[in-house]
């Protein structure tokens, strides 16, 4: 398969499994919806497809892998929930639709985000076909990648912390948005049982792939859509945040979006099965939502 009929597979595939998750009839079915309603919103998707990858590359069946890859998605969702809240960012559109707080008032989303944090290392401690030493890596993985040394310790780097230079800034996003990349790449590595060679490659790639995405992703807060990138435009300024585009102006952030892409590519750049994952750095470079 070519790139777009991979990705449509691993797509599909992410989107059918997380379907099928939080249904029923319960007394508490509202607290099912206001997950379902931020889970299934839409999306790239790019980390679970990134954990299916990198399970095929491994040399197993990417359809393994699934509760890995869904799990991570889970964790994704629930830190955009949160952090779209009013002691946060305060956001208003996510996915270009109300957030959540918006729709179910904030204490249901506080604890949508909450439930889906636990239900995520449900799916990995259950997953089907996976030893139970790959499920206990896999739990280390996620913890690793989203609590108080990764996504958490991001989270308050840019709410609680005053960083304005590009050191600050790039550790702020390392912690924020790259590790929650690097650990997707990193679940897809457990779940095939991937060598440490390539496994050290595959986190390079994904480190760089992080970084681009960030960088990417302030750009797009100065001179984006927002009908096409789906949240308001220009919301780090109103908050007076600083970002890369303060530090190292558009031109300065394009280049250093080429660089990071440039390093991922290399990282990987050995393995004969890479056409996918070169492709999906390149597209990161213009994208546009």
């Amino acid at each position: 398969m070519n790139y777009k009929e991979q990705y449509a597979a691993y797509q599909a595939a992410i989107e059918a499994y997380l379907n099928n998750l939080f249904i029923g009839d319960k007394p508490y079915s509202k607290l099912y919806e206001a997950m379902r309603y931020s889970v299934l919103a839409g999306g790239k998707r790019i980390r679970p497809v990134l954990t299916l990858e990198f399970a095929r590359l491994g040399g197993i069946d990417w359809h393994l892998a699934l509760p890995y890859a869904c799990a991570l998605e889970l964790v994704h969702n629930y830190s955009l929930i949160h952090d779209d809240l009013p002691c946060m960012d305060d956001d208003d559109l996510r996915r270009g639709k109300p957030t959540n707080h918006k729709v179910y008032g904030e204490t249901l989303a506080v604890l949508a985000g909450d439930a889906l944090q636990p239900e995520a290392f449900r799916l990995i401690a259950t997953a089907p076909m996976m030893s139970a030493e790959s499920r206990v890596e896999a739990i280390q993985v996620l913890a690793r990648a989203c609590g108080a040394d990764g996504m958490v310790a991001g989270q308050v780097l840019d709410t609680v912390c005053d960083v304005r230079n590009e050191a600050g800034l790039t550790e702020l996003n390392r912690l924020k948005t790259g590790v929650m990349i690097s650990g997707a790449v990193e679940l897809g590595c457990v779940a095939s049982k991937m060598n440490g060679i390539m496994r050290a490659q595959a986190i390079e790639y994904a480190d760089q792939l992080g970084l681009a995405f960030q960088i990417r992703d302030d750009m797009l807060d100065v001179v984006g859509d927002e009908t096409v990138f789906g949240k308001p435009i220009g919301s780090d300024k109103e908050e007076g945040k600083i970002t890369f585009v303060d530090v190292k102006g558009l031109d300065g952030c394009a280049k250093a979006v080429q660089e990071c892409t440039d390093r991922a590519k290399a990282a990987v750049g050995n393995w004969p099965d890479r056409d996918f994952l070169w492709e999906l750095a390149d597209r990161m470079v213009g994208r546009i939502k």
